[in-house]
């Protein structure tokens, strides 16, 4: 009986011990499971980051960031994914470009010569040869100072030596503009079968004397060029005098001293 009663012991304790193995395996599985729960969520391999666009448009950089987040509800669900999106809008404009600074010469470094290159500017400042026009008690008229502005643009725009233009006109109509130059707007003497071609006004008449010179006298395939000194542009432009290239020498010698 004795014997009978410690088996049924012993049955219950085996049963006991069991089902506690069992309650703690269960206990360790939920809490083994958990923590899995929670090392899915933070693993690096969960979260992405760094998906950075940087774009520029209409003088602004915007950077656009993406953040996501990866969350298992347990390991055998499929991976839900959060994302986040911010937009940062920063002004940005080009740096301004330095022009390069022209390094101008004073009037006391201007030469002529008189086999000078015509198509060689003076490498005065606007200024400058605005000042060295002034200096010219030849123009009594004040007809080249008051030009002076569209003269000096137009030999830039043609490549012509500012001194040369200036005492050509003064060759071909003098100081003062004689009447007839004056009337057509021709200062150079510009013809067509004997006669002075007219022109609208001074600027026109200006700059076709600066275009002819340059595209007809002094740019290599013109119809009239033969080199880019006064003798060279005396060959076509007024072949029958023998003193014209004195004459345009002594007008620039009264603008620039030798």
């Amino acid at each position: 009986m004795k014997e009978s009663k410690k088996s049924i012991r012993t049955i219950k304790e085996i049963i006991f011990i069991t089902l506690a193995l069992i309650i703690l395996g269960i206990i360790i599985n939920f809490i083994y499971t958990n923590n899995e729960w929670m090392q899915v969520a933070e693993t690096p391999n969960n979260i992405e980051l760094g998906l950075i666009n940087t774009q520029k448009k209409d003088g602004k950089v915007t950077s656009r960031s993406q953040t996501g987040f990866r969350r298992a509800e347990n390991k055998n669900e499929e991976i839900e994914e959060k994302q986040d999106f911010e937009e940062v809008v920063v002004f940005w404009e080009e740096p301004p470009v330095e022009e390069p600074k022209i390094q101008y010469k004073t009037i006391e470094e201007v030469t002529i010569s008189k086999d000078m290159d015509l198509t060689v500017r003076t490498g005065l400042s606007k200024e400058s040869f605005k000042e060295l026009i002034s200096s010219v008690r030849e123009d009594t008229s004040k007809f080249f100072y008051e030009n002076s502005d569209t003269i000096y643009d137009l030999c830039e725009k043609y490549e012509l030596n500012e001194i040369f233009f200036c005492g050509l006109i003064s060759a071909e109509s003098g100081w003062n503009i004689a009447s007839n130059h004056r009337n057509t707007h021709n200062y150079i003497s510009l013809m067509v079968n004997g006669k002075l071609l007219k022109y609208d006004s001074v600027e026109d008449g200006l700059e076709v004397a600066a275009k002819s010179l340059h595209n007809n006298y002094l740019t290599e395939g013109g119809k009239f060029y033969y080199g880019k000194t006064l003798s060279a542009v005396k060959t076509r432009f007024c072949p029958a005098s023998s003193t014209w290239v004195n004459l345009v020498f002594g007008r620039m010698k009264q603008i620039k001293k030798v």
